[in-house]
C-alpha cells in the first residue's frame, strides 16, 4: 500500500538565476528579507548558493510547528556549520547522533555550574573596564570580544597558562575567518583559497588542544574536564575528535554572538536615557527585561535552518519536497507588530514580568537544536551589564541609531557600539 501525499505547494518568491539571488542575499541580507517579505508575505520561496532551493517563514504558528517536528521530517541542513566547526561539532549532528552528544555537553552550562561561571565573568569584566577611557568615544565590541573570550576560555580550560595565551591569540583570527568562509560558496580546491589558511589555523588548535587534553586534571570541575569524565549510555567516552569540534563549537559560538549582543546593548541604552537612569538603580529584573528587547531587536544571527527529510513535509499552508531547506527569519519575526505590538520601538518592559514565547523570541534558535549555552550566553550578559553600569556612568547621545554590519555569521553595529563612559565615584570620594 502506498502512502498518498499533498502535491507540492510552495509560497511565491522571486524567479531570477541562483547566483543573482545569492548575490542580492549578500549584499542586502537583512534589508532583502524585508523587501522579499514586503512583496511575497510572511512566507516565500528563494533559491541561494549553500542553501539550494528554500522556503524562508516567519509565522509563529508555522515556526512552532517547524521547531517541534521530529528529526524523521526535518533535520539538520546537509551543508551547515560543520564545514568550518568539524563534523563531530553539534552543528554538524544529526539525528540519534545529535541527541546523544546534546545530552552529555548540557551539564556544564545550566543549574550549579553558571553560578561558578558567573565570577570568572566579572572579573573579566573589571579587567577589560579598567583600560576603558573616560570622556573619550571608543567602540566598545572588541572590549566585548575579550571579555567574552577570556571568560569562555576560562569556563572551558581552567587556569590560565601558555595554552590559553595561545587561543587568545589564535582565535580571533580564526572565527573571524571562519565566520566569512560559512556564508561564502567558495569550494576548498585550489592552491590560493581562503580555505588553506583556515585550515592551518585549524591545525594549530588541533594541536593546542590535544595538549590541553594531556594536561587535563581527571577531576578538575572544569568544561573539558567534565567532557572527559562524561561518558555515552554504553560507557564510552568522547573521542578525541569529538572534544576537539566541541570546544571549538563552545569557544567560537561562546564568544563572538555575546559580545555583539553587548555592544548593541550598549548602544541602545545610550540612546534611551530615561530607561538607563531606571537601570542605574540596581533593578535586576528590568536588566533582564532590557537584555531580552536587544536580542529581540538586534538579533545577531538572522537564520535558523532545518532541512525536510521526507517527501511531501506538511508545514502549515505549504507542502514541500525533500531537500528543501526551511530558513527562520529570525528578524522577520521580531519585527512582526501582530506578534510584538509596535515592534520597531525598543522598550523591555514589554517582557517586564513575562519570559518571552520560545517560538516567537528565537535568537537562540528554536527546539531541539536550540543554542546550548543559552544559559550560560544570558548570565554572561547580565554580569557584564550589571558591572557596567555599576562602575560607569555610560553618556546618552542623541545621534541616530548604528547600522548594522554584517561580521558573516553575525550582525554588529557598525561602528562598534560607540560609547563615552565616566568612573563612578568609589565610597571615599566626595
Amino acid at each position: 500500500m502506498t502512502t498518498m501525499t499533498r502535491p507540492v505547494a510552495l509560497p511565491p518568491g522571486p524567479t531570477a538565476p541562483r547566483a543573482v539571488q545569492g548575490a542580492y542575499a549578500l549584499t542586502q541580507p537583512l534589508r532583502g528579507m524585508r523587501r522579499l517579505r514586503a512583496r511575497y508575505g510572511d512566507a516565500f520561496t528563494v533559491n541561494v548558493p549553500i542553501f539550494g532551493n528554500a522556503v524562508v517563514i516567519s509565522d509563529p504558528a508555522e515556526i512552532k510547528q517547524l521547531f517541534t517536528s521530529g528529526p524523521e521530517l526535518v533535520d539538520n541542513l546537509e551543508v551547515n556549520l560543520g564545514r568550518v566547526l568539524g563534523p563531530r561539532s553539534m552543528f554538524a549532528l544529526s539525528g540519534d547522533e545529535h541527541k546523544r552528544q546534546r545530552k552529555l555537553l548540557v551539564p556544564p552550562f545550566h543549574g550549579k555550574r553558571l553560578a561558578a561561571y558567573e565570577r570568572i565573568v566579572e572579573e573579566e569584566t573589571v579587567r577589560e573596564l579598567a583600560t576603558w577611557p573616560e570622556g573619550t568615544p571608543f567602540a566598545t565590541l572588541p572590549s566585548m570580544m575579550r571579555i567574552t573570550l577570556n571568560a569562555i576560555l576560562r569556563a572551558v580550560f581552567g587556569a590560565e597558562g601558555a595554552e590559553f595565551a595561545e587561543l587568545r591569540e589564535l582565535l580571533p583570527p580564526f572565527v573571524t575567518l571562519g565566520s566569512r568562509l560559512a556564508v561564502l560558496p567558495i569550494t576548498k580546491r585550489g592552491s590560493f583559497n581562503p580555505w588553506r589558511r583556515f585550515e592551518k589555523m585549524r591545525r594549530e588548535y588541533d594541536a593546542i588542544v590535544d595538549r590541553l587534553i594531556a594536561k587535563a586534571s581527571p577531576d578538575g570541575d572544569d568544561v573539558l574536564a567534565m567532557m572527559l569524565q562524561s561518558r555515552y549510555d554504553d560507557g564510552s567516552g568522547l573521542s578525541r575528535e569529538e572534544i576537539s569540534d566541541q570546544l571549538l563549537t563552545l569557544l567560537t559560538a561562546g564568544h563572538e554572538t555575546t559580545a555583539t549582543t553587548l555592544a548593541w546593548a550598549v548602544e541602545r541604552l545610550r540612546r534611551h536615557p530615561a530607561l538607563l537612569a531606571e537601570l542605574e538603580t540596581g533593578d535586576s529584573k528590568l536588566l533582564d527585561a532590557t537584555i531580552l528587547e536587544v536580542q529581540r531587536t538586534r538579533p545577531v544571527i538572522d537564520l535558523t535552518a532545518r532541512q525536510v527529510k521526507q517527501d511531501g513535509f506538511e508545514l502549515g499552508r505549504w507542502t514541500l519536497p525533500k531537500g528543501y531547506a526551511v530558513l527562520v527569519s529570525i528578524a522577520l519575526i521580531h519585527d512582526d507588530d501582530a506578534v510584538f505590538p509596535q515592534a520597531a520601538k525598543f522598550d523591555p518592559h514589554r517582557f517586564a514580568g513575562a519570559r518571552p514565547d520560545l517560538y516567537q523570541w528565537i535568537p537562540f534558535g528554536g527546539g531541539t537544536r536550540r543554542c546550548l549555552g543559552a544559559a550560560f550566553a544570558t548570565m554572561e550578559m547580565s554580569v557584564v551589564l550589571r558591572t557596567l553600569l555599576r562602575d560607569f556612568t555610560l553618556v546618552p547621545t542623541t545621534e541616530a541609531g548604528e547600522r548594522w554590519h554584517s561580521r558573516g555569521v553575525a550582525y554588529a553595529p557598525a561602528k562598534g557600539g560607540r560609547a563615552v563612559v565616566r568612573r563612578r565615584s568609589t565610597g571615599g570620594d566626595s
